[in-house]
């Protein structure tokens, strides 16, 4: 691991993104997907980099792995399923909302005191079976429950409110802001609010490509490894049974991995090398394969890849084309179109 001094905070602008992925069908570009990429080598170097990385932007959930830290050098004491749910946009399945519920049985509160917003499951299939059993939207089946549980039973375990504990001068999200300027090596950009309620800060793609490393090549048995651990080995906890990240960090030995709405993916080995994807207009069908083809560039094997190279598009029902990542990132392309 590598340290660094704290560095200004990034530019807020437009961010100067370029073309990461093609959208080509019958071996025409048919259309182009911007962003913005950063692959780090394992001493924090930048190895590749396209588009615009050190403008400010919001990494949505792909900061929670940050967070999950910040509450664990907070004190908080979970491990395990339940460590990784903390960091999780989980899919709504039952085992979430059971460990949602057991840490809040732990804090010693109810899904009353929670305060993301009420959603039906994320999961296209889980959420049509609450749909089909009339169930209303409620905290709990929101993606970001286990995380709010989290904050709570960190705040109960400090003495700090619970009522407020959204308030981004409240103690835990000051707690928060302060782990998310030491991983990412940078001054928080501006503060604003995630959809699900909570704080969300701004920094870089390079400073949370930064932070991403620095949680994977921490030392055994520090914060940032236990959840590194946590969420490595119950990575359906973090997201859920069919989700694309979990099947990444499967399919890559010692990868931790975790998106983030709009576009957003950051991933990271043990040893530090690391990647971050922001891919402009929010598309998940660019950010898979253009993750994929990062990790290929930081030196994953593309065998381990394969299944990550985008899903085919269909003409008539027959594969015709794909999104393929532009030669400047995948010079052999993980898989050529159809």
């Amino acid at each position: 691991m590598y340290s660094m001094s704290l560095a200004d905070a990034p530019a807020i602008r437009v961010p100067l993104h370029t073309p990461v992925a093609h959208l080509v069908r019958g071996g025409v570009t048919e259309g182009v997907h911007y962003g913005s990429v950063v692959v780090l080598g394992a001493g924090g170097e930048i190895e590749l980099q396209l588009g615009d990385v050190e403008a400010a932007f919001y990494p949505r959930s792909a900061l929670k792995p940050v967070q999950a830290v910040a509450m664990v050098r907070a004190g908080l004491p979970l491990d395990g399923e339940l460590l990784s749910l903390a960091a999780a946009s989980h899919s709504g399945e039952e085992r979430h909302l059971a460990g949602t519920r057991r840490i809040l049985e732990l804090a010693g509160v109810s899904e009353d005191d929670l305060r993301n917003v009420t959603d039906l499951p994320y999961d296209p299939a889980v959420r049509d079976g609450w749909i089909r059993e009339g169930r209303a939207p409620s905290r709990l089946a929101q993606n970001c429950s286990g995380k709010h549980a989290a904050m709570l039973y960190t705040c109960r375990l400090n003495g700090w409110s619970l009522d407020d504990y959204l308030d981004p001068k409240h103690p835990l999200q000051q707690a928060i802001a302060e782990i998310v300027e030491d991983l990412t090596g940078q001054r928080i950009a501006r503060v604003t609010v995630d959809g699900c309620g909570a704080p969300l800060f701004s920094v870089s793609l390079h400073g949370l490509a930064r932070a991403a490393a620095r949680v994977t090549a921490s030392a055994p048995g520090t914060p940032e490894a236990r959840v590194a651990d946590a969420m490595r080995e119950h990575a359906e906890m973090a997201s859920g049974s069919g989700r694309d990240v979990a099947a990444l960090m499967r399919a890559v030995p010692g990868l931790l991995a975790k998106d983030g709405f709009e576009g957003v993916e950051v991933a990271a080995l043990p040893d530090g090398r690391a990647v971050a994807v922001k891919i402009s207009d929010g598309a998940n069908r660019a950010r898979v394969p253009v993750t994929a083809a990062a990790l290929v560039r930081a030196g994953v094997d593309p065998a381990l890849l394969t299944e990550f190279a985008g899903e085919a598009l269909l003409g008539g029902g027959e594969p015709v084309g794909c999104v393929r990542p532009v030669r400047a990132l995948d010079p052999v392309t993980v898989r050529a179109c159809a």
